[in-house]
């Protein structure tokens, strides 16, 4: 009799546990990991990352920074302040914005050091952020994409000012947060929502990865947020590759009002086979191509113009995003380049 309980026992644990694996998403991996929506494409098995070749590559590029890049910080102040009442972006550089809206004050990704990477290590700014740290105004709602280290700064973190703002990170990065003092940390999973005042955030899919470590790759989320406010929609995009879900994206919740989308570091050759090509990271071309598949009306480049991550000129992305704009159905004035520090209201960007 014991011999037949055991059994039945042991087949009830193991059918539980098969039952839950088919209930979990795709992004799910039995391991606790997580994966790209499906149908995404994958990293191509030739390419060979080499910091030796890289930095060979790397001193190969004109630094040469055009004035007109950034806004005087006294001027970005300014702006800041006259605008205080009203609804604007402004942006700090790679993929820091302030975006007001109404009540709420959100920034997103940010990261103040000098260097990204662990400690003094990782790759250096060559423009420095619009404002320091502490002179940002008051926010209340902290966005995170993911955890690489030119988005996720531990040290920003916990020197970060308005320790009271509420957090929404994706699955499994809340403890950056918590372990530094912020008290309303929410994590997400796609396609999660939240309400935050008079705005409601949804979390989304994107074609990424995460990793801070050699022992870490994908044990956390990655993602995109929907902002949605006053019958406006504002999609802020994680870093993200080319890929079938901004179609379903598209469909579901277009069409978008404005997506801010990365543009720079997208050329790993020699060491990808690929020349302009990464699974990761959008060139200017595809960035647009996702904003058409979103049906978004006007598309804002970021991710470029701050540090130097691959080895495309760093003044390309702009203008292969503004010169390829037509193509995709967009006006250039639509293909939005903000310069570092430049401070717009909503109204006059959705114009």
């Amino acid at each position: 009799m014991s011999k037949i309980l055991s059994f039945l026992l042991i087949f009830f644990v193991y059918n539980n546990a098969l039952l839950a694996m088919d209930n979990k998403p795709y992004h799910h991996l039995s391991d606790g990991t997580f994966r790209n929506p499906e149908g995404s494409p994958e990293r191509n098995v030739s390419f060979n990352w080499s910091f030796k070749v890289f930095n060979e590559e790397k001193r190969k590029l004109k630094m040469d920074i055009p004035p007109d890049h950034v806004v005087n910080k006294k001027e970005v102040l300014e702006n800041l302040k006259k605008n205080k009442n009203n609804d604007y972006i402004a942006w700090i550089g790679h993929a820091t914005f302030l975006i007001k809206l109404g009540n709420t004050t959100i920034i997103t990704d940010p990261v103040f050091e000098k260097n990204m990477g662990p400690l003094i290590f990782g790759p250096k700014r060559y423009v420095d952020p619009a404002i320091d740290l502490k002179e940002i105004p008051e926010v209340n709602l902290f966005l995170l994409t993911h955890n690489h280290y030119d988005h996720l700064s531990t040290r920003t973190i916990q020197r970060f000012p308005h320790k009271k703002s509420k957090v929404l990170a994706p699955l499994k990065l809340g403890k950056y947060f918590s372990k530094n003092g912020f008290r309303d940390v929410n994590e997400m999973d796609w396609y999660d929502e939240i309400k935050v005042n008079d705005l409601k955030i949804t979390f989304l899919p994107a074609v990424h990865w995460s990793k801070r470590s050699l022992w870490d790759t994908n044990k956390t989320l990655w993602g995109n947020f929907l902002i949605e406010y006053k019958g406006k929609k504002i999609f802020f995009a994680c870093d993200t590759g080319y890929g079938n879900i901004y179609k379903e994206l598209g469909n579901k919740y277009g069409p978008i009002d404005l997506t801010f989308i990365n543009i720079g570091a997208y050329n790993f050759y020699p060491m990808s086979p690929l020349k302009d090509k990464s699974v990761y990271h959008t060139n200017p071309e595809e960035a647009l191509n996702i904003g058409q598949d979103l049906k978004s009306k006007k598309v804002l480049g970021m991710h470029w113009g701050t540090v130097v991550l691959s080895l495309e000129p760093i003044f390309e992305p702009p203008k292969r995003f503004k010169n390829s704009s037509n193509q995709y159905g967009y006006h250039s004035d639509d293909a939005i380049i903000f310069k570092i520090g430049q401070v717009e209201t909503l109204e006059n960007i959705l114009k």
